[in-house]
């Protein structure tokens, strides 16, 4: 032994310095991860060669072992950290040779490239980080986020602490756009930093705000960090839980657990979503609170209105609020009398199988004790009695194709219990009429007749709705008797999203806006997964810029314009037609469905390649796309490098002594809190792809093993990289901001002025370390 330490010890260290050697270095970080693998490799193969590594195992084959086991103690809880007294016996790391790992090594290098960077299941979802990265850089580089800053400093300027708090909002808009911490915090740096400091901000509070707001990229959906982090999580957790099962003597987690092992990076967004709002949240309170106590630090600022129109206090009362807030309330009122509601008429020609009980209960006694011990004995009882009963009535219903009659039958009960106004119909009429109401508020001075003829047609759609479209009709009918209510509200809407279009807070807020809740909705909303989600957004990102650039060069938008209204007629036409043209019979409404959809589609398509189009002549696509090859290059570069790193610790018995340290602590608390900190410290010197790649792979099979939410697990390690990210000295987001700030800004003023927004972080980190709920409840909520 060297200097008194464990051979796997001195191959931890060995791999540690290699690591951090080549990252200082100055070469680039994801071909200094590859480096140090190979280079830690070829060292401890030599001293393990030369007899300097010994590893000092416990003797399986002593008395004393035997007696452990024989007690009861399962063989894989023992180690060395737990029961430091038993016989041990040196061996090699490499037990079988360093030639033997370097085989499987490379083997295993092969196939990991392969499962998750060529044509593994998670490749698809690493397929969204390409696409999040071309929508975060397109939107950064289309002078989007100035326009944001521009605005949001004229609504809040005027409040104490009211440009701090317009970073805050504009910060959360942008983590929701482009989710790259690095970005936002040039981005805002760059803009909003020197405006801060020409209105007598000081230094701290602006660089402070700067750099925390920065950092929400990590937290908000769609956080690249999170989409990462969902691809490991997912198969940790599920291998974590199968071990945990079998090692209870079950033979899978299902039965174990009683519901699937599985967690997807959809889920993850929905449980980001609180926890992002609430450190947003929190970072705004604390700059208000700061320019109430500070005025003469953080004073309120003038820029300007939003509004082309003065408005007074009652109008906006009216027009922005009550109207809205009447609207949408009255319409749950009437969903909860089922007067709006499902008009579907579609039903199973299967029956439904019968319910099964809560929990597998023909299990050995091993794995009954352990679930009893896991779900409580009454979860046990109730689901021997639930079984019981299934047993009695001849078991579990299995399903059967319904006769005609039966058949027949359901279908009548739907249209009997169906809704006399469709939530199709009447979410779109939400829609229509909040754009009229707020173009109302906008222009109040304006000629009201077009909005009053808008909302005869939102009333007259409703009675024609109720008295001649029932369940039975067909989407062509239903398109036909409503084409004179819907062309008297788009008279209207016209004409509101031109006065809209005068406002600025609209103008700028609006589009984005749109985009945001396009992806994220359809994510959170379990519609589809975050690949076309993201494939929506990149190409609404390019829409978005091309739009920007063609107004600011004087040209005509319209282009971009009727490309988004051909999307929307092509997702509604979707929704509510039947365009599957391959089948024995079509009906003449799907064949005019059908070229309808496809001629949308096809001009969206022109719109798409327009906007390239244009981005390129006015050199904005260029450095878009090579910057976001760069980036995502980046990513599967580490992705390999750290698997190569992964599997040089594996192969000496790295991985399985650190778990068996971790493993040693009887609280499952103190193992995260451990592991939670050494990432913190980690954060200081390794970027969250690094961290991602290497150290959660080692971990993971620990903190996902046992019985903690994964969700409340990865948002815990998403929030503690973002608060290492912000302490000083070493926080990455210090460091962009230094690298822009002007000269009058120092280090120490960014450092006192971010201390507070990291103390925030830690209670954020507390509040959901006290309160998982936060985390879970979203998730809970919404069905996946």
């Amino acid at each position: 032994m060297l200097f008194g330490l464990d051979g796997v010890e001195i191959g931890l260290i060995i791999v540690f310095i290699c690591l951090f050697g080549g990252i200082l270095s100055g070469f680039p970080v994801a071909f200094a991860i590859a480096g140090a693998g190979v280079i830690s490799f070829g060292i401890i193969a030599a001293l393990d060669s030369a007899g300097l590594l010994i590893h000092q195992a416990i003797d399986q084959s002593s008395q004393a072992y035997r007696d452990l086991v024989n007690s009861g103690v399962k063989p894989d809880t023992i180690s060395v950290f737990r029961f430091p007294d038993l016989p041990r016996i040196g061996e090699p790391v490499f037990p079988s040779g360093w030639e033997v790992a370097l085989d499987r090594n490379v083997s295993f290098v092969v196939n990991r490239m392969n499962e998750r960077v060529l044509a593994g299941q998670s490749i698809e979802t690493l397929l969204a980080v390409l696409m999040f990265v071309l929508m975060g850089i397109t939107l950064e580089r289309s002078k989007i986020a100035n326009d944001l800053l521009t605005t949001m400093a004229r609504v809040f300027g005027p409040l104490p602490g009211g440009l701090a708090v317009s970073i805050v909002v504009v910060g959360a808009f942008l983590a929701a756009s482009t989710g790259i911490v690095g970005a936002t915090v040039v981005t805002m740096g760059l803009l909003a930093l020197p405006t801060m400091l020409r209105n007598n901000y000081s230094p701290e509070i602006a660089t402070g705000v700067i750099a925390a707001s920065g950092t929400l990229g990590q937290i908000i959906p769609p956080s690249i960090v999170i989409v990462l982090l969902g691809t490991l999580a997912g198969d940790l957790y599920s291998a974590a839980q199968e071990a945990r099962a079998q090692a209870a003597g079950c033979t899978d987690a299902l039965t174990y657990l009683g519901e699937p092992a599985v967690v997807s990076v959809g889920t993850l967004f929905q449980a980001a979503l609180l926890p992002g709002i609430l450190l947003a949240l929190l970072y705004a309170l604390y700059a208000f609170g700061y320019a109430l106590l500070n005025p003469e630090k953080a004073p309120a600022v003038e820029m300007g209105t939003t509004n082309a129109e003065p408005i007074t206090r009652n109008e906006a009362f009216t027009w922005f609020l009550g109207a809205p807030v009447l609207i949408v309330v009255g319409t749950i009122l009437l969903g909860n009398l089922n007067i709006v509601g499902s008009q579907s008429t579609t039903v199973s020609s299967f029956s439904d199988i019968g319910e099964a009980a809560s929990l597998r209960t023909n299990v050995g006694p091993d794995c009954q004790a352990a679930m009893i011990e896991l779900h409580g004995q009454a979860a046990w009882d109730a689901a021997v009695a639930q079984q019981e009963e299934i047993s009695a009535a001849g078991g579990v219903t299995q399903s059967e194709r319904l006769s005609e009659e039966d058949l027949a039958s359901a279908i009548q009960a739907k249209v009997d219990g169906a809704a006399p106004i469709g939530t199709g119909t009447a979410i779109l009429l939400i829609l229509l009429a909040l754009i009229l109401t707020t173009a109302r508020g906008i222009a109040p001075s304006h000629d009201a007749r077009p909005l009053i003829i808008g909302g005869v047609g939102i009333v007259l759609t409703l009675l024609v709705d109720i008295i001649f479209v029932g369940p039975r009709n067909t989407s062509g009918y239903y398109v036909v008797v409503m084409a004179i209510p819907f062309s008297l509200i788009m008279y209207g809407v016209i004409e509101g999203v031109k006065r809209c279009a005068k406002n600025e807070l609209i103008r700028v807020v609006f589009p984005p806006l749109i985009l945001i809740v396009a992806v994220l909705g359809s994510i959170l909303g379990g519609i589809t997964n975050p690949t076309p989600a993201a494939a929506l957004g990149a190409g609404g990102a390019i829409m978005l810029a091309a739009y920007r650039k063609l107004t600011d060069l004087d040209r005509s938008p319209k282009v971009i314009i009727w490309s988004t209204l051909a999307i929307i007629i092509c997702i509604l036409v979707g929704v509510n037609f039947d365009l599957r043209i391959n089948q024995s019979e079509v009906s003449a409404q799907s064949w005019i469905a059908f070229f309808v959809a496809y001629a949308a589609y096809l001009y969206a398509l022109f719109g798409l390649l327009f906007s390239c189009y244009i981005l390129w002549t006015s050199g904005v696509l260029t450095p878009v796309v090579r910057e976001t090859a760069k980036v995502t290059s980046m990513v599967f570069t580490i992705l390999i490098g750290s698997q190569l790193l992964n599997l040089v610790v594996i192969s000496f018995g790295g991985e399985h002594y650190i778990q068996q340290f971790l493993k040693s602590f009887d609280n499952e608390f103190t193992v995260f809190l451990i592991v939670m900190l050494v990432l913190f410290i980690l954060g200081f010197v390794l970027d969250f792809l690094e961290i991602i790649y290497i150290v959660i792979p080692i971990v993971g099979p620990v903190i996902y093993g046992g019985t903690f939410d994964p969700k409340w697990v990865t948002i815990m390690i998403a929030v503690n990289l973002q608060t290492s990210f912000l302490t000083p000295p070493f926080g990455f987001a210090l460091f962009y901001l230094r690298g822009v700030a002007p000269k009058e800004v120092t280090t120490g003023h960014i450092y006192r002025g971010i201390i507070p927004f990291v103390l925030i972080q830690v209670a954020g980190l507390a509040l959901l370390w006290t309160f998982p709920g936060i985390v879970t409840i979203i998730p809970d909520l919404i069905p996946n």
